[in-house]
């Protein structure tokens, strides 16, 4: 028997049972506008060394061939093997959407297992969107249950995503809603990920969407399967809010649900880093604009930010490697003041210039209250900028480029996942275009073959 007082029981309840035509029109475009702009910066992993070391350990526990597309190297797997190597890959240029209120990545642990089980049971492009639906609307909610604490310390994107993956693929499989509430119980006795990989360069974040991914899909088929799972995951007395966070709010979990569509409050990621960087490097483009300044003007950048942004940006001071560097608040507004954009070949060519590296330690960080009341919820950029001739200008910015209110419209979505298949040699350019034709009318196909080859 359900437990009305229990908001995970509801939250599985709205999970195993919401139909596609429950879901507004303008979710529905927005849930292909997040799968395009996954696709590119999954394609974008290709090559990276922590994703081909992830790549090269599936693919040896087997199957040779299978039914799911592993994108960065054209062939087919088991969902389990494509699953974890296209999570993999998704979360390494940091060019992957993050949803504000959760600080939470959700296309990186909800496509990659919800692509490779649809296209190995058959699914119709119809049920992939519902899926993924329902992937983004849990994670979202666990992430913002689990509450600003819980990021302190731990990558919400592993923990949270594990119980996304497994309601995206739980979907798909038809659990029934005891039967998902078991896959939520599997999930997250299994949520993982921990930020102290940031100190030493490791390669850890990729091996945190992997392990989501991989974590959520054995958890739903376990759950088809009669496995049972913990009911009380979330608020039990030794459940994920006992051990992960000192702040969580159950209530959370069901928040409106089928009413608040908290997929529509995802942000689409401008510069190829941390998205705490993001309001910053965007306030400082202002104050450069309006001001005529260029990067031999700069003499000291304070940027105002939250706690979170001090927690997870904080231990970076020398960054030893791109990916690092991407986590450097002072590499990034470096590479903002000198190119106007902190993208992919920014990085790659710039990150340890001896330019760049003397504008980064003219780079500081201050607590603000304003901000920090505002997180998560918003991400608000403010900098104070002093010049070398004496000068002082701040700027600030409310809402950063991404932001649902400041969006990415489908030409820029279009651009965006076109330059990212093209980065590393994921894709050639008309590949790509024909690959966005296809998601745009995703909707209508009555199957989902291999997108590439």
């Amino acid at each position: 028997m359900s437990d009305p007082t229990d908001p995970g029981q509801a939250l599985a309840q709205f999970a195993a049972t919401l139909r596609f035509d429950d879901i507004p029109t303008p979710v529905l475009r927005r849930t292909e506008d997040l799968l395009l702009d996954w696709f590119g910066s999954a394609l974008a992993g290709k090559g990276a060394r922590p994703v081909e070391a992830i790549a090269r350990f599936h693919e040896r526990m087997g199957p040779a061939e299978g039914p799911s597309e592993i994108l960065i190297h054209r062939r087919g797997a088991s969902p389990l093997v494509a699953a974890a190597i296209n999570a993999a890959s998704s979360h390494f240029a940091e060019q992957d959407d993050v949803h504000n209120g959760s600080v939470f990545h959700p296309a990186a642990v909800v496509f990659p297992p919800a692509l490779a089980v649809a296209q190995a049971i058959g699914a119709s492009g119809r049920e992939l969107l519902l899926a993924s639906v329902v992937g983004y609307e849990v994670g979202i909610r666990v992430g913002e249950f689990l509450g600003r604490s819980h990021y302190k310390v731990f990558h919400t994107t592993g923990t949270a995503g594990s119980v996304a993956a497994a309601a995206a693929v739980g979907r798909l499989l038809k659990l029934t809603p005891a039967q998902m509430g078991h896959a939520f119980g599997s999930a997250g006795t299994q949520a993982a990920g921990l930020w102290e990989f940031l100190r030493d360069a490791a390669d850890s974040k990729q091996l945190h969407t992997a392990h989501a991914a991989t974590t959520g899909l054995s958890a739903a088929y376990l759950a088809q399967d009669g496995f049972t799972g913990a009911q009380r995951i979330f608020d039990g007395a030794r459940g994920m809010a006992a051990g992960m966070s000192s702040d969580a709010d159950p209530a959370r979990l069901a928040d409106r649900l089928g009413e608040r569509w908290a997929l529509a409050e995802t942000s689409f990621k401008y510069h190829a880093s941390c998205r705490h960087t993001h309001p910053a490097a965007d306030a400082l483009r202002v104050a450069m604009r309006e001001h005529g300044l260029q990067a031999e003007n700069i003499a000291q950048v304070s940027t105002f930010v939250h706690q979170g942004a001090l927690d997870v940006l904080g231990p970076v001071t020398d960054p030893q490697t791109v990916h690092q560097s991407k986590f450097s608040m002072g590499t990034v507004l470096a590479l903002v003041a000198q190119y106007g954009h902190a993208g992919l070949p920014e990085f790659d060519a710039h990150y340890r210039d001896p330019d760049t590296v003397a504008l980064r330690d003219k780079v500081t960080m201050v607590l603000d209250p304003e901000v920090d009341a505002a997180y998560p919820a918003r991400w608000i950029g403010k900098v104070r900028v002093h010049t070398v001739d004496g000068r002082v200008f701040s700027a600030r910015v409310d809402e950063p480029k991404g932001d649902p209110g400041n969006t990415l419209s489908r030409p820029e979505l279009e651009a965006k996942a076109v330059q990212l298949a093209r980065y590393a040699g994921g894709a050639a350019e008309a590949e790509m275009r024909a690959v966005i034709q296809r998601i745009w009318a995703l909707a209508d196909a009555p199957t989902i073959p291999p997108f590439l080859g």
